[in-house]
């Protein structure tokens, strides 16, 4: 697998996995994370300017997407039940992480591509995503808390900070 910057060529391959990965939230029971329409082309369209959309590869094609961003995330300013492991320094959030199903080793990839640009990452999940939960728990992440997005849904928050 390859990772690379997205391209707005690969706006309609992105929003393809993007619905699939809607799909296995649906079929392993969580049905509330994306609702239908999100992530939207036009913030998929605004990751992409922004230069932190990426996709990954396969000899297939295009098989998976993620958001990889630099700090301040505005909704980790605050969290509840909890605190961040390292709350000073800087760090990135990956967001809207997205494969097909038959694509496998799509997380490990991205989270070897993370970790080789900073030590510090932080992720939020729903608390019905427990496939992302147990992702990050196998990939080292630990639970920190409770956050906020802005719409007021609360989402449970990892960090992961390799001193």
């Amino acid at each position: 697998m390859r990772i690379r910057s997205a391209e707005r060529a690969d706006i309609p391959s992105i929003m393809t996995v993007l619905e699939a990965a809607r799909g296995i939230m649906r079929a392993s029971g969580n049905p509330n994370q994306w609702p239908d329409g999100y992530p939207s082309q036009a913030m998929i369209e605004a990751d992409i300017a922004r230069q932190a959309g990426h996709v990954i590869e396969a000899p297939s094609g295009i098989v998976g997407y993620f958001a990889f961003l630099p700090s301040p995330e505005p909704t980790y300013a605050r969290i509840y039940e909890g605190r961040w492991l390292e709350d000073s320094l800087p760090y990135h959030v990956i967001h809207r992480i997205a494969s097909l199903p038959e694509a496998h080793g799509v997380f490990a990839a991205i989270m070897d591509f993370a970790f080789a640009k900073d030590p510090n990452i932080r992720i939020d999940t729903h608390r019905d995503n427990t496939i992302m939960q147990h992702n990050l728990r196998k990939h080292g992440f630990s639970y920190c808390g409770i956050i906020y997005l802005e719409s007021g849904d609360p989402r449970l928050a990892y960090q992961r900070w390799n001193t």
